[in-house]
């Protein structure tokens, strides 16, 4: 094998262009085989291989500066630059994460999960280097739809102004993880028809020298592309048409489809769909909704598969879908315009990606009251990449005024609490989807959530108060069960469903014949739900327990060991209770 002699991106530059062919098929095998074992980003890795074997053939890493968007396009760079065996051995499949990684490679600059940084990271990195007089590249790669972002349009106005070398190196696969959405991409759709020759072109309007690259999967075209702009005493744009899923049939046929995989997605066919969960009921919604009231519009920042929004149920909304391209800080404001105008939007957002928008949440939503429905997915403690984790929702949200945050436990709440953000007019309201497996109870949840802040007591008991917020709430009935079992002591437990508020009436009645609460929330502790509980109590003789993640970046660390950590587990609680009770 060609790569049995790559060690470093230095043994590239001893390789012949035919070599480095061979090398590109070597790498692009590694890449299926260990994507679906494992499961990861297999698209955009494929169609990048040939472009990274040229950027480290000419450029000198790690003297060269090179930053990936989003990042989740660099494991042909982890290959070249000393990380092989986390692809040629199965036993080290997942040493190394999904995503660049300083603390894995000098030729790693920042680690980056989120899109649309590059260019102003790269700015940031050229300035640097004027200021302290070095010779040295500094190269981004954007793509996968990072242009949609407003961070990647502020990063390039002022790379643009730089007046010394940067490169900007526009992967253009004609795909986001979905389709592109917006004007950015017809310009960028003009260029590819005309080969980079027409007069309308974004980059040179912006102050940018350009060059166009047809194959962007020719090593040899990339060699000489990278060649012309390398030592380059100006800001110039290398634009270059690549293939999604480069080599891999099924994942150019289906781009889409094969952006993120599971593993053995290449193995067998994917499991059928549940027949009713927490995706579907919100689906029906929808559907049901706009048939009621033609103002209705769902709203999506370029992730519809996060929700299960596929091309025929994209097709099936027709006009009352808009997705803004990944550019959730424009989706939250344009929701509140629309909500104001009179519409009904309904927003959809991962957990990860909420805290890309906290001051339009704050400001040109929740300042001005816009009735808008947030839909939050995939919220709670979580084995994810450091940079998609989805734990910090809860504190962020909760303490912004005038939105209403609420943690359904099953299904006829969510139901309920859907049709309540839906049909009032009086502010925002957020939905933590649950994230735990689907349940329902059978009977229909009368509550009536436009009186705020009132809990829920389940099963009225002595002692002790447990609180198990959302998708906790089922862990907080086995603390209650155990404390039956063990200590012989009849818990109240007390479904919160509230998030931003607390219901002081019934924290009130509780300190009669209570001595400790307990509060268990799916989320950092810091500025979140517990919190609320503790300060409540905090001039009283009540004991308060909180339980939930502690404020730290985890980086793919195994749940049971984040649950054993955070002492998120019955016989864990039960231990601390015992301690007070004694």
């Amino acid at each position: 094998m060609i790569l049995d002699k790559i060690n470093t991106p230095d043994d590239l530059k001893k390789l012949s262009v035919d070599e480095m062919n061979y090398l590109a098929d070597e790498i692009r095998e590694l890449i299926i085989k260990k994507v679906n074992t494992t499961g990861g980003h297999m698209g955009p890795n494929l169609g990048i291989i040939e472009a990274t074997i040229a950027l480290h053939y000419v450029f000198n890493s790690p003297v060269d500066k090179i930053v990936f968007d989003v990042s989740h396009q660099c494991y042909p760079h982890k290959i070249l630059t000393g990380r092989k065996e986390g692809f040629t051995d199965p036993d080290k499949y997942l040493k190394y994460t999904g995503y660049t990684a300083p603390e894995e490679s000098e030729h790693d600059i920042f680690k980056i999960g989120h899109t649309s940084t590059a260019a102003s990271l790269a700015t940031g990195l050229a300035k640097a280097r004027d200021l302290k007089g070095e010779k040295l590249n500094v190269i981004a790669i954007v793509g996968d739809g990072s242009l949609s972002g407003g961070e990647a349009l502020e990063g390039l106005d002022n790379a643009a102004a730089l007046g010394s070398n940067i490169v900007i190196v526009i992967n253009d696969n004609d795909m986001s993880i979905a389709e592109n959405h917006g004007g950015i991409y017809k310009n960028l759709k003009l260029l590819r028809d005309t080969k980079g020759q027409v007069e309308c072109n974004l980059f040179k309007a912006m102050g940018f020298d350009y060059i166009y690259v047809e194959d962007g999967n020719s090593i040899e075209k990339m060699i000489e592309a990278f060649r012309k702009v390398k030592d380059i005493n100006h800001p110039v744009v290398v634009h270059i048409k690549t293939i999604k899923g480069h080599g891999l049939a099924v994942a150019e046929e289906n781009k889409e489809a094969f952006h993120w995989v599971v593993p053995g997605i290449l193995d067998e066919k994917p499991a059928a769909p549940a027949a009713e969960d927490y995706t579907s009921i919100t689906k029906d919604f929808i559907l049901k909704k706009i048939e009621e009231d033609k103002t209705t519009v769902v709203v999506n920042a370029g992730t519809p598969g996060v929700f299960g929004f596929d091309a025929d149920y994209r097709k099936k909304l027709g006009d009352h879908y808009t997705d803004v391209g990944i550019a959730e800080e424009h989706a939250v404001a344009y929701s509140s315009a629309l909500a104001k105008a009179g519409a009904k939007p309904i927003l959809t957002i991962m957990s990860s990606f909420v805290q890309r928008t906290y001051d339009q949440l704050s400001q040109d939503l929740c300042l001005n009251k816009s009735p808008l429905v947030i839909l939050v997915y995939w919220g709670g403690i979580s084995d994810a990449d450091a940079t998609h984790l989805c734990s910090f929702d809860m504190s962020m949200m909760s303490n912004i005024p005038n939105l209403t945050y609420l943690a359904p436990t099953n299904k006829e709440e969510y139901l309920a609490m859907l049709e309540y953000a839906y049909s009032q007019n009086q502010g925002p309201v957020a939905i933590r989807v649950p994230s735990i497996p689907f349940y329902s109870t059978g009977f229909e949840d009368k509550t009536d959530y436009s009186v705020s802040n009132k809990f829920k007591l389940e099963e009225k008991g002595e002692k002790i108060a447990i609180l198990g917020l959302g998708n906790f709430f089922n862990l907080a009935k086995e603390v209650k069960d155990e404390v039956k079992n063990k200590l012989n002591i009849n818990a109240t437990l007390i479904n919160p469903r509230f998030i931003t508020g607390i219901d002081k009436e019934l924290l009130e009645t509780l300190k009669a014949d209570h001595k400790i609460v307990i509060t268990i929330e799916d989320g950092i502790l810091n500025g979140g739900f517990g919190e609320k509980i503790a300060r409540f109590y905090g001039n009283s003789d009540m004991k308060v327990l909180n339980y939930g993640a502690k404020k730290e970046f985890t980086d793919r660390v195994p749940l049971d060991e984040l649950y054993n950590r955070y002492r998120l587990r019955k016989e864990l609680i039960l231990e601390d209770i015992e301690k007070i009770l004694k």
